[in-house]
């Protein structure tokens, strides 16, 4: 017999879900509540706040695309695939009918400065110019830094025109313009 999942578990579900779709601050409480099955007093104690929700989401959304890029990249036995192997993640991901863009980008386009959001986003932003760079670096690019800087506009800009376009060819492309950025890079 299968458990039940916990109040956190589904509350973290439906934030998931409709935070995902619809935006973080254009989904109230009481939908999660609603959608998740569960009392308001289980938000409060398992988050604290709505902020505390939008957190748990975000750190969420960070882990699950941590793993999704590390198991991508495992695929791939040479630094230039490595590298080019996130563009080739953004490409499936993209392809999907469920894509919106970045999560963090979503979020932070209608949050104020400073708050939990920047938080989260700074950190995930973080972890993608050190991937890049550390990347850039295995590949052979005389300045890894500057690669990398490259690469991560590349790679928003490519996940934007993805959600925008509701199509993978931006993903496509910019896999296209990594590689020659690559190739400039360690020539």
């Amino acid at each position: 017999m299968s458990r039940k999942p916990s109040a956190r578990d589904r509350l973290l579900a439906s934030a998931d879900e409709l935070f995902y779709a619809e935006g973080v601050h254009t989904v109230g409480i009481d939908r999660i509540i609603e959608h998740a099955g569960v009392a308001k007093a289980s938000l409060y104690s398992c988050f604290g706040s709505k902020d505390g929700l939008i957190r748990a989401y975000l750190e969420g959304q960070h882990q699950r695309r941590r793993r999704r890029i590390t198991a991508r990249l495992e695929q791939y036995d040479n630094p230039r695939d490595r590298l080019l192997g996130v563009f080739d993640g953004l490409i499936e991901l993209a392809a999907t009918t469920t894509f919106r863009g970045c999560a963090f980008y979503n979020a932070s386009a209608e949050s104020p400065g400073g708050g939990v959001v920047e938080q989260v986003s700074d950190e995930n932003r973080a972890w993608t110019r050190e991937l890049f760079t550390e990347l850039a670096r295995d590949a052979g690019a005389k300045d890894p830094d500057a690669l990398a800087a490259q690469l991560v506009v590349l790679y928003d800009g490519s996940s934007v025109g993805a959600r925008m376009d509701r199509s993978a060819a931006a993903a496509t492309t910019s896999r296209m313009v990594a590689a020659a950025l690559l190739d400039a890079a360690t020539a």
